[in-house]
């Protein structure tokens, strides 16, 4: 993946959580034709940006919080 595609998916991911509707990483890996570790690290290196992203095991989703 070249760094304009992971930049647009980040910036894809931030808008998902920010309007609360992030489904789980391993749709987004799916339509992302990637690993869900990939995702995983794409939410976290979101997280390194400043955003303070939470994973809620009861609801299975990313949210901010």
């Amino acid at each position: 993946m070249d760094y304009r595609t992971y930049s647009q998916r980040l910036e894809y991911l931030k808008e998902l959580i920010e309007e609360d509707r992030l489904c789980s990483p391993t749709e987004v890996a799916s339509r992302f034709d990637c690993s869900e570790r990939t995702v995983r690290k794409m939410i976290n290196d979101l997280g390194d940006t400043g955003l303070n992203i939470k994973y809620s095991r009861k609801n299975f989703k990313y949210f901010l919080a």
